[in-house]
């Protein structure tokens, strides 16, 4: 390797050091992360892996200008990481899998608010505190085809979900 060869890759290294401290990934640092285990690579392929850290959330809150609520929200975030898979192999297999994924999240300190077991369905809602505070959430869905999971990190308030709760109830009205 050659002097510019090796100055290239340097800068690389750093700039995704950088990025990784600067807050434009989720850091794995943060307490309401949560340790995913794979989910067999023989038996899903990742379709999405989507990982938003501090300074992009807080960006994205100082242009809500017409909708506070969105902006305070996205203002207590410190990640947001967001995998989707499509189920390819043995869908019992992947969820195996996601009930002890679940099982180690809770001896990681996670707390299980929601479990739906269902034929061919699986899903999990899980929090992380820290005192009377919320850390962490971490949703985790499975039907026979496709796998989802959501882990956000921050100061995460009850009530910050309101409104998108109301919503929701609303549109399956």
């Amino acid at each position: 390797m050659d002097l510019i060869q090796y100055g290239r890759v340097l800068a690389a290294l750093t700039l995704a050091l950088s990025l990784v401290g600067c807050g434009i990934t989720a850091s794995s640092n943060n307490e309401g992360y949560a340790d995913l285990d794979s989910l067999g690579f023989r038996d899903v392929n990742t379709t999405m892996s989507l990982s938003l850290g501090s300074s992009l959330l807080h960006f994205a809150a100082s242009n809500m200008e017409d909708d506070p609520a969105t902006g305070m929200l996205l203002r207590n975030l410190d990640g947001v990481r967001i995998k989707t898979y499509d189920i390819v192999g043995d869908g019992a297999r992947v969820v195996e899998r996601i009930d002890k994924m679940s099982q180690k999240l809770q001896q990681q300190g996670w707390v299980p608010v929601i479990t739906v077991r269902e034929e061919g369905e699986r899903t999990v809602l899980l929090i992380k505190t820290r005192g009377e505070r919320i850390v962490g959430l971490t949703v985790i869905n499975c039907d026979a085809f496709e796998v989802v999971v959501v882990n956000v990190m921050g100061d995460l308030r009850p009530e910050m979900f309101a409104e998108t709760i109301r919503l929701t109830d609303k549109h399956r009205s």
